[in-house]
């Protein structure tokens, strides 16, 4: 059994979509579905699923990312557990190859592919940042994202974005799910890190993808920026031992 946790924040319309890619994807994978309310939505869903397990969450006040998500993982009872943004369409069924990946590899966490609604790669799936390559970031030089092409063989990597990220249950549990320490930003950073630190891997699977309209909030609101920034500083003080300058990142 999968659990998927979905968050929205006002997004009823999206979340209606993804809802009926869920029913299709219910018919070939068992699942059950956990979908909080962080934000009051008037949007009627017409596509909750009726051939899985569904229940609601509705918070009182907001919560952060990671605060919703656990939460949610409170009343799993897959033994794995997805987080899947409202903004994810999926076309076909990917939790069988995902299933098998980790079994595989023995892998912490994994992730499809992920891609633009035109087919292009996302960049999901990348290297832990530093203030180095932050740095070389910001002046437009490489963004520590892997590259690869769909069908691709699985591959470890560093971290992947929060987005879609299926988790293995009892190590979710055992390092203590998300560190609601980071309200927003940095969260995925931060559990791939400690699902590292913690004898395990993380994979990204170019053998399955989904697609993501990615809603950009850090590059239009000043407060997504702030808190960005802030999730960084934080990940920084927690993380130092993955934070020294990489060569690539010196020599670019």
């Amino acid at each position: 059994m999968i659990t998927i946790s979905v968050v929205s924040h006002g997004q009823g319309g999206m979340l209606d979509h993804l809802l009926a890619d869920l029913e299709r994807v219910a018919s070939t994978s068992p699942i059950e579905l956990i979908i909080t309310e962080n934000i009051p939505d008037d949007y009627q869903l017409t596509n909750v699923p009726t051939s899985c397990p569904v229940r609601f969450i509705r918070n009182a006040e907001p919560k952060g990312f990671g605060a919703n998500h656990n939460q949610a993982f409170a009343q799993a009872s897959g033994n794995l557990f997805c987080i899947l943004n409202p903004d994810i369409r999926i076309q076909d069924d990917p939790f069988p190859i995902l299933q098998a990946e980790i079994a595989r590899s023995h892998a912490g966490a994994i992730a499809p592919a992920i891609v633009a609604p035109g087919g292009s790669i996302e960049d999901s799936a990348r290297r832990f940042p530093t203030p180095w390559s932050l740095a070389i970031r910001m002046r437009g030089g490489h963004d520590g994202r892997y590259k690869f092409a769909i069908g691709q063989a699985s591959m470890a990597v560093d971290w992947v974005a929060g987005m879609f990220i299926v988790f293995e249950s009892s190590l979710f549990r055992a390092i203590g799910g998300f560190d609601t320490r980071f309200f927003l930003y940095c969260e995925d950073i931060d559990i791939s890190a400690r699902i590292w630190t913690a004898g395990r891997s993380v994979y990204v699977c170019p053998l399955v993808a989904a697609i993501h309209d990615a809603q950009r909030a850090s590059r239009r609101s000043f407060k997504h920026l702030k808190w960005q920034v802030v999730s960084y500083l934080r990940y920084f003080v927690y993380h130092p031992f993955f934070n020294l300058p990489p060569t690539s990142a010196l020599t670019d």
